[in-house]
């Protein structure tokens, strides 16, 4: 009769070799840090700063109509992968804002709270290769633009936001009535130099000299903001790139970030997955 004392050491060996399998997963990882967004047309772009834990393997990204905490649910619209700090937004509604954020996520499939931004955009039409007539030139037919149209109107027409003048290699941009303004924004190498319409600034001659490479921002008679820069000019063209926005009231053209305002935990905040 063979001895049960080896087979009971034997138990005992395994149990203190630790054959169960009780590794606690790795915590969730920091909420991503520096999200802010780009404004497109029914478009945004968000940006944030890369994770600095090795066990990142992505990112989630989430959108609301209000902001965390004011009773409205982020849903999840995308995902990147760990090494992506960018995610492109499509399919939104211009003019109305919405309210985005990103989480991080290891390979424990353990995911952090939302970022702490608060970041909310608005997108807004845009277009590029826009041509007006010189008014002075003799062809007022198409020396306006109408931001809301996004169309070459009359100098005179009561739609007109901007006059196209050029006199003499001397070039300006009117501001079409004494309801409309219109300043300099100063040189950019692109569109998004302008982020947000200012409060101040605005042109005492409702007129702007045009300066090839130069960002220009209207403030419309009907109170929408609108911007354009300038890509080349003769005695008888303006050419420009432009932006709209359709939410009255709102100067948020290119980006928006605003404080690092208070965000709920990602259980309060979310309800995909």
């Amino acid at each position: 009769m063979r001895s049960a004392i080896p087979v009971i050491g034997l138990l005992l060996a395994f149990a203190a070799g630790g054959c169960n399998d009780t590794t606690a997963p790795s915590p969730p990882p920091a909420a991503p840090r520096g999200l802010y967004s780009v404004t497109g047309d029914g478009s945004v772009t968000l940006h944030w700063l890369q994770n600095t834990e090795s066990n990142v393997v992505g990112y989630r990204v989430y959108e609301a109509p209000c902001a965390s905490g004011s009773g409205c649910p982020y849903d999840r619209v995308g995902s990147t992968n760990a090494v992506t700090d960018s995610f492109v937004v499509t399919g939104l509604a211009n003019g109305v804002t919405r309210f985005f954020a990103v989480s991080a996520v290891n390979r424990d499939n353990r995911e952090s709270d939302l970022s702490y931004e608060t970041v909310y955009d608005t997108p807004r039409p845009a277009g590029t290769g826009a041509v007006i007539a010189n008014y002075r030139g003799g062809h007022p037919a198409g020396a306006g633009w109408d931001f809301s149209a996004a169309l070459a109107v009359s100098s005179n027409s009561p739609a007109a936001d901007i006059v196209y003048s050029d006199t003499l290699g001397f070039s300006e941009m009117y501001a079409a009535d004494v309801n409309t303004d219109i300043q300099d924004a100063g040189y950019a190498s692109t569109l998004d130099h302008v982020d947000y319409a200012p409060s101040s600034g605005w042109s005492p001659t409702g007129s702007v000299e045009l300066i090839p490479g130069h960002c220009y921002v209207v403030w419309t008679r009907d109170n929408h903001y609108a911007k354009f820069r300038v890509t080349s000019i003769t005695q008888t063209f303006a050419v420009f790139d432009w932006a709209y926005q359709t939410d009255p009231g709102n100067g948020e053209l290119r980006a928006h970030r605003s404080g690092h305002g208070a965000a709920s935990t990602l259980q309060a905040a979310v309800t995909q997955r």
